[in-house]
């Protein structure tokens, strides 16, 4: 206390001159409408500037919230598609009776791990056993087909890349329906796939999208994989192999949406008994 009363003794002439020059700034702005009217326009500049500030960041620090919420409704619009149901009808006589019913449901997750310089890659997601998750469900993104659920923990789930050697994915030419296999590429990158076993009548043009086929059992049909980039990737012989520029772009996925095939158990245990009778 003592060494602020010596501080202010010191400095008295400094405070005088600052408490008289404000007190005639305020009567200056307070008796003159023009000074008046100008500050309060510039007092209202500088605290809706400030306020501005202040919502971006709040905008900026409530993203992953506004992020989440718009994987959700993405997911919960995916499952309102045509292609998320199938048709159950029934015929007799002449007349058909044909019931929607739900075959495909999605589940958005958060990416919080992701590789794509392997030979091997795989993706972490924010979602597990807890939330319906198990092992073999397909994965996709906004942009096309990611991968499958390979390992799940109760909140976790690992994901096989595309970008593996081992994936293989069940794909068609969108315009003529013409089916054949996606696989990653020999060289490593993670731009391009390899469209095979397609069948040599096929008349195929750059830039022809490739999509998922009927035939998976992961995925619904018509997701897209890619666009057609070489006609002349590799001699397959009796078949067609061509060059695929993928859909997604690995290195910048945030959010997936693992895809629950209803049928998809009684596919394979159906398909199980044909095996066992070959």
């Amino acid at each position: 206390m003592r060494n602020l009363l010596i501080f202010i003794s010191k400095y008295n002439a400094f405070f005088l001159f600052l408490i008289f020059e404000v007190s005639a700034l305020v009567i200056y702005v307070k008796y003159n409408s023009f000074q008046r009217a100008t500050y309060i326009n510039t007092a209202n500049d500088v605290t809706g500037s400030m306020y501005a500030r202040v919502n971006e960041l709040n905008s900026y620090l409530s993203l992953k919230d506004v992020n989440d919420s718009l994987a959700r409704e993405n997911a919960r619009l995916r499952g309102q598609l045509n292609s998320a149901y199938y048709t159950d009808t029934l015929a007799k006589r002449t007349v058909t009776d044909s019931v929607y019913k739900q075959q495909y449901t999605y589940t958005e997750a958060r990416v919080i791990n992701n590789s794509v310089n392997k030979r091997n890659n795989y993706i972490t997601i924010l979602k597990g056993t807890k939330d319906g998750i198990t092992k073999g469900m397909g994965v996709i993104s906004s942009s096309g087909v990611v991968g499958k659920i390979i390992y799940t923990s109760e909140h976790l789930s690992i994901v096989q890349s595309l970008l593996h050697k081992d994936s293989q994915v069940s794909a068609m030419l969108a315009d003529t329906k013409d089916i054949g296999s996606l696989v990653w590429g020999d060289d490593i990158d993670p731009h391009k796939g390899l469209l095979k076993d397609v069948p040599n009548h096929v008349k195929p043009h750059i830039g022809q999208w490739v999509v998922t086929s009927t035939y998976s059992s992961l995925y619904p049909a018509g997701i897209p994989l890619g666009r057609v980039s070489n006609l002349h990737a590799k001699s397959g012989g009796f078949f067609l192999n061509m060059e695929v520029n993928l859909a997604v772009d690995f290195s910048k996925l945030q959010y997936v949406y693992v895809v629950n095939n209803k049928l998809s158990l009684e596919r394979q245990a159906l398909e199980g008994q044909e095996k066992q009778d070959e």
